[in-house]
């Protein structure tokens, strides 16, 4: 089982993984952020394509949380060894959908890192009111 590691938030996440030996990042594992949310990534296919689920500590909705599938790609890691990589989130308890792209980096005390920029699509009731889906 791959150690916990940052999840992405907007800004830099930290990593807890004590060192990353081939200084070369993975996404496959566990990942927490400074919020609480976290997120677990299965195998990368050889296409660069993963799956895993997302579990948000933070929310607007009055829903009970619930963990979510995701579905994302990255650049190969053979090609890569930090690599850029995107994934979306359906969240199961809203009717809001989240992509975040980034790229995974390894710092000066080797540890992986992921650096992201999301954004988020609520469902909105009409057309007139779709200038305020986007977060």
């Amino acid at each position: 089982v791959p150690a916990p590691r940052a999840l992405p938030v907007p800004g830099l996440c930290r990593s807890t993984d004590a060192e990353s030996p081939l200084l070369q990042c993975v996404l496959t594992g566990t990942w927490t952020n400074d919020l609480g949310s976290n997120m677990t990534i299965e195998a990368v296919n050889g296409l660069g394509n993963f799956a895993g689920t997302y579990h948000t500590a933070v929310t607007a909705t009055m829903n009970k949380i619930q963990r979510s599938l995701l579905q994302g790609s990255q650049h190969h890691v053979n090609q890569k060894s930090q690599p850029t990589f995107g994934f979306t989130v359906n969240w199961s308890f809203s009717g809001s959908t989240t992509t975040s792209i980034g790229q995974c980096l390894i710092d000066q005390d080797r540890k992986e890192i992921l650096r992201t920029t999301w954004i988020m699509q609520d469902e909105v009731a009409s057309l007139e009111d779709d200038w305020k889906a986007s977060k």
